[in-house]
């Protein structure tokens, strides 16, 4: 396991990476693998629930507005790219890294 995920813009979003395992036994940030944040849900992967759940856990996690992050790729895949509208790299890369490290 690596101990750095990569942030990047695109367009009006600043973007994680991230690696979902859905039905998991809690939902929590689980590291780092590769350049993806590695994440643990509950939510089973049908009916768009796991996404959603990812949007909800991020937005708790970060005390970031759900309504500002959206999901840009991965939809149907464990590998996702997740956005989030207004804020900046070093603020997102310290806010996650607070939680990671610390």
């Amino acid at each position: 396991m690596s101990d750095a995920f990569r942030i990047t813009e695109r367009g009006e979003y600043t973007c994680i990476q991230v690696r979902l395992q859905p039905r998991a036994s809690r939902n929590e940030f689980a590291g780092v693998t590769g350049d993806s944040l590695k994440i643990r849900l509950t939510s089973p992967p049908i009916d768009d629930r796991a996404n959603r759940q990812l949007i909800e856990f991020l937005s708790e996690e970060l005390d970031f507005p759900a309504s500002r992050i959206a999901l840009l790729s991965g939809q149907k895949s464990r590998s996702k790219v997740v956005g989030f509208k207004g804020i900046s790299k070093e603020e997102l890369s310290l806010a996650l890294h607070n939680i990671l490290y610390n």
